[in-house]
This record gives structure tokens, sequence and C-alpha cells, in this order.
């Protein structure tokens, strides 16, 4: 395919309507403000099992999957069939996962990633744009929101609160993943992520310090109590940072992001979006 100006996105043969976006699944390469191409993929709203359900044809998910995920990953496509029941979905993979360009700054230069994507679903017709990310992806839509706004409501799973955190041995696992050169080889080679080597220079906005610059776009933020990576005390401070723009569910027996989400909790997540975003 070939790859147009920062921002544009390589057509697929599917035509869109201006109603609800493409008629079927479509495949295309985009590309972000840095000029990474980026994976990407449109599922468009099925029916759903709900049938007192309001209708949803011009909502769009737009899905940001954790660290080491990519777009055809099956508990990604797990997400993205309990929310196609309620709209249509962009999946993508970050920068330096998958069949996506450059390498993974893990949550930093990733905003530019999901724009890229948000800016498509808006491209295909889609009225109202819900970001939707899970660990990594959920500092990601909040860091976004806070950046770059064009969303309708944010919904956040399984997200840190601050950086550097290494109070849970999953997370000092993926510090030495990050970090050292033996780990990004791992990555490269074990998990198909590709991860820069240079440190943050200067340091991200923080999620919790984005979380303020979102208001009044609605938020949600999610975790379980049995987060192995980062624990209660993440989802409070954002909620606390939120004030009464933002929601906190604390889901019980839930482990973290993706492969955690159970269908149902997928399922409210989707009702809370289509009743938030207007």
């Amino acid at each position: 395919m070939s790859i147009g100006p920062a921002g544009d996105v390589a057509r697929s043969t599917v035509r869109p309507t201006c109603e609800t976006g493409l008629r079927a699944p479509a495949r295309t390469l985009l590309r972000t403000a840095d000029g990474v191409t980026i994976d990407a993929r449109y599922d468009p709203f099925t029916s759903g099992h709900d049938t007192s359900a309001p209708p949803a044809g011009r909502l769009v998910f737009v899905v940001a999957h954790g660290f080491t995920g990519e777009v055809d990953r099956p508990h990604v496509r797990r997400v993205v069939r309990a929310l196609a029941r309620t709209g249509a979905v962009v999946t993508f993979s970050f920068r330096g996962h998958g069949r996506s360009g450059g390498r993974s700054t893990v949550g930093d230069r990733e905003v530019l990633d999901l724009e890229a994507a948000v800016r498509w679903a808006r491209e295909l017709g889609h009225a109202r744009v819900v970001t939707v990310g899970f660990s990594m992806g959920g500092s990601v839509v909040l860091r976004h929101a806070a950046l770059h706004g064009g969303t309708d409501a944010v919904v956040s799973v399984s997200a840190p609160a601050r950086w550097y955190y290494r109070g849970t041995a999953p997370m000092r696992r993926l510090h030495w993943l990050v970090t050292r050169p033996a780990g990004r080889l791992v990555g490269r080679y074990g998990l198909r992520t590709r991860i820069h080597h240079r440190d943050w220079d200067p340091v991200p906005l923080s999620p919790v310090e984005a979380v303020p610059r979102i208001a009044p776009t609605p938020l949600l933020i999610v975790h379980g109590d049995r987060d192995g990576y980062f624990p209660l005390d993440h989802p409070r401070m954002l909620a606390d940072a939120a004030g009464d723009h933002g929601e906190l569910w604390l889901e019980r027996g839930m482990g973290h992001a993706e492969n955690a989400a159970a269908d149902e909790l997928l399922d409210r997540i989707a009702r809370w979006a289509a009743s938030r975003a207007g």
C-alpha cells in the first residue's frame, strides 16, 4: 500500500458510507504525525444480542492494546467482538508491535498512533468516537485525551497512575525488558515487540497529571482488585484527579488488562460509552 502525508491513510478498496463507516472489515496502514506506519483494522457494528439497546450505527470504539499486544492477538480480537455488538471498532498495533513500524516508546509517542487511528475513525464518517485503552494503552488514551482531544468519551482499563512504578514483580520484569539490552532482545524475538533503547527525554506527562485536562469529556476508569501489575492506589489516584467528571469501577476478582476483562464487563463498558458519548 502507498502511504500518504502524515495523518493520512492508505485506503482500503472497500468504500466508506457517511453513516456507518465501512460495510465490512477492512485493513489499512496509517501514518502518524512523526512518520511511523501503523497497522490498523476496522470492524463494523454487528447486530447484538441485546435488542433493547439504542441504535449505535454512528458510534465507533478505538481500542488501544496493552504492551506486547497487537491488532491480531486473540485477547484483542475478543475485545473487538464484544464492543462490536454496540458500535463499530477500530483497532491498531502500536509502533514497534506486530506489523506496525518504528519502535515502542512504552507510552510516550504512542499518543500519535492513537491520534492517527482516531482521525481515521472520523474520516470514515463516525460522529461519536470513544477511546478504550488497556494497561499501557490505558495510559495512552488518558494522555491522548489531554493533549489532543477529539474524543467523545474515554475508557481506561488497568492503567498506571504514575511512571517508573516497580512495586510489583511483574513491573520489575517489565522494567528489565525495557531497559536492558537482553530484555529488548527478548521483546523483539519472543514477544514481537521492538523497544526503543533511548530513555524518555523529556519525561512525558504522567497519566495522573493528564486526567484533570480531560474534562468535560466523560471518563471511565476500570481496575481489578487482583491486578498483579498496579495495585489499587493507581486507579484511586486517577479517580481523585478526575473529580466529578470521572467514574471509577473497581472490579472484584479481576486481574490485569484485556485477558482479565470478562465479556460481561466489556458489555457494560460498551453500554456506558454509548450512553455518555452523546
